[in-house]
C-alpha cells in the first residue's frame, strides 16, 4: 500500500492569489482550494501546484548565484514560440534566451514573483518512416 498518495509543488511568495491565477491559465487549469494564506490548483493534465503566502519571500536570483535556485519547474511543451507568447502575455518573462545545449530545446522563464521554470519541448512521438 502506497503512504504517500499525491505530492504538491508549493511556491512561497507576497500575493499566493495573483501567482495562482498565472499558472492557473499557464496550465489551462483551476482553483482547487483556497484560504488566506494559500491556494492551490491543479491543471489540466493533473498537475498540482500551491502557492503559500510569505510577506518575506524573496525572488530566487538564479542564474546568478547571489540567492540561488531555491525551486525549479518543467513544463512540456509542444510548440516553444506559442508556450512563450503565452508565458510573457501572462507577465512571465524570459531569464535565458540562448539557445539550451543539450538533448533538449528548452527556454528558461521566471513567473511573476521571480520563480524560474524551464519550458521544454516535447519529443516527436510519431514512428520513424523509412
Amino acid at each position: 500500500m502506497t503512504l504517500v498518495k499525491a505530492g504538491v509543488v508549493v511556491l512561497d511568495c507576497a500575493e499566493p492569489e495573483k501567482l495562482a491565477a498565472f499558472y492557473r491559465e499557464l496550465l489551462d487549469g483551476e482553483r482547487t482550494s483556497a484560504s488566506a494564506n494559500l491556494v492551490e490548483i491543479r491543471g489540466a493534465d493533473g498537475a498540482r501546484l500551491a502557492f503559500r503566502r510569505d510577506v518575506n519571500a524573496t525572488p530566487p536570483s538564479w542564474p546568478r548565484p547571489e540567492n540561488s535556485l531555491q525551486v525549479h519547474l518543467d513544463f512540456l511543451v509542444e510548440d516553444l514560440d506559442e508556450a512563450e507568447r503565452r508565458v510573457v502575455g501572462l507577465g512571465g518573462r524570459p531569464i535565458e534566451t540562448r539557445d539550451a545545449a543539450g538533448p533538449y530545446e528548452e527556454r528558461g522563464y521566471a513567473d511573476p514573483a521571480g520563480h524560474s521554470f524551464t519550458l521544454r519541448l516535447l519529443p516527436p512521438t510519431a514512428p520513424k518512416q523509412g
